[in-house]
């Protein structure tokens, strides 16, 4: 009987638990299947991700790669052109060569070269022998012509008394009037003649036209000079005060002016300067090197500038503005002219026309086209055109190479 009992109770009891397992069952497939799918998740993004990130920075690198990064740099201020300093070419005040006008022989020189002379004095004597027949031939022909006057003259005035009283005709009377007319012809005639010879005779005495210092001297005592040669016997020159010539720049011509100072600087002085003033300019520009020529005067009392000479000019005290100065790599030289590219603030490029100045070799002067804030890019390619994205690396100050 107890084991009758007992038995319906475990019966319950079995199937009580497994009812209680079979409820428990649902949730706990689903914890797993929950629990699967997290690592499965977990699994495929863990291998997905250094795809993804990859894919990534190959897109990054792609995009950055498609954009060029340039260099640019900034204009800057060069030296006033006005105030370079222009060769200059050193002339005395006044030269001049000394010719012969007579032939004939130099019968004494009294200068030599380096000597200082003042005006009208004596350089030299020429010999002329045959010149001086002449003259005397001259004056004698003149005296022959005034003794000719002489008798006219008076048969003139005699003629013309007798005229009065009907002594004589009136025909002949006319005809010694006329003769006497004729012989004052030839006494003025041969006075000229005379006048000549002497004014001619006057250039045996070679002297000289102005004060100054004799640089050339190409003849001596006892030689032969033929006037006709056109052999000079001398040059003077001036040198107190000196002129001096400078073909400037189109680009700084208009900063010269009449009455302005400037400074002369010269190879063999090294440290000295020299004042100069401007007194006058051409007023044009030459078309076949587009320079004024402009001519200075300076003192030079001790003679310590040697005329002939270079110089070294700069106009110190003229007013121009200064024009920008790019590195010569950043122009492209197109079929329209030279231009530059520049970056604007959104990063595109814009391609600028350009008006060349001075070239001095690494920089170039740029005269119109540019700012001082313009980004000119430093080596352009020449697929470079307007509207391309770049990326700006560094900025680098205008005449030094990145």
């Amino acid at each position: 009987m107890n084991s009758k009992q007992i038995k319906p109770t475990e019966a319950i009891i079995e199937r009580t638990q497994t009812g209680a397992a079979f409820q428990r069952s649902p949730f706990r497939f689903l914890m797993v299947s929950v629990i699967a799918l997290l690592v499965i998740g977990g699994g495929v993004v863990g291998g997905l991700m250094p795809r993804w990130r990859q894919q990534t920075e190959l897109r990054a690198e792609t995009r950055e790669h498609s954009v060029p990064t340039v260099v640019v740099v900034f204009p800057k201020p060069g030296q006033m052109a006005i105030h370079t300093a222009l060769p200059a070419e050193i002339k005395p005040w006044v030269e001049a060569p000394i010719y012969a006008r007579v032939n004939g022989y130099l019968k004494q020189r009294y200068v030599d070269i380096g000597d200082s002379v003042k005006a009208d004095q004596l350089l030299a004597v020429i010999d002329t022998p045959e010149q001086l027949q002449e003259l005397e031939r001259a004056r004698g022909q003149l005296d022959q012509a005034e003794a000719s006057l002489g008798i006219s003259r008076i048969t003139a005035a005699r003629w013309a008394e007798l005229l009065k009283t009907a002594s004589v005709s009136e025909q002949d009377a006319a005809e010694k009037q006329a003769d006497f007319k004729l012989k004052a012809a030839l006494v003025a005639s041969a006075r000229a003649e005379v006048r000549r010879l002497e004014r001619i005779q006057a250039f045996s005495k070679v002297m000289a036209p102005f004060s100054g210092i004799i640089t050339t001297r190409n003849v001596d005592s006892g030689d032969l000079i033929v006037a006709a040669a056109g052999k000079e016997l001398f040059h003077l020159a001036q040198i107190q005060k000196l002129r001096i010539f400078v073909q400037t720049p189109e680009t700084m011509a208009r900063g010269v002016r009449i009455g302005q100072s400037a400074e002369l600087s010269l190879p063999d002085l090294p440290g000295r300067r020299f004042r100069a003033t401007v007194i006058r300019t051409a007023g044009v520009v030459a078309s076949d090197s587009r320079t004024l020529l402009v001519e200075l005067a300076a003192d030079n009392p001790k003679g310590e500038i040697f005329a002939g000479g270079y110089a070294q000019v700069r106009f110190t005290d003229a007013k121009a503005s200064a024009l920008l100065m790019l590195p010569a790599n950043t122009l492209l030289f197109r079929p329209e002219g030279p231009q530059i590219g520049i970056v604007q603030s959104d990063g595109k490029v814009m391609l600028r026309q350009v008006q060349i100045g001075r070239d001095f070799g690494q920089t170039v002067e740029i005269v119109s086209g540019v700012t001082p804030k313009d980004r000119v890019i430093i080596n352009p390619s020449d697929s470079l055109t307007s509207g391309m994205t770049v990326v700006v690396a560094e900025s680098t100050p205008a005449g030094k190479k990145p």
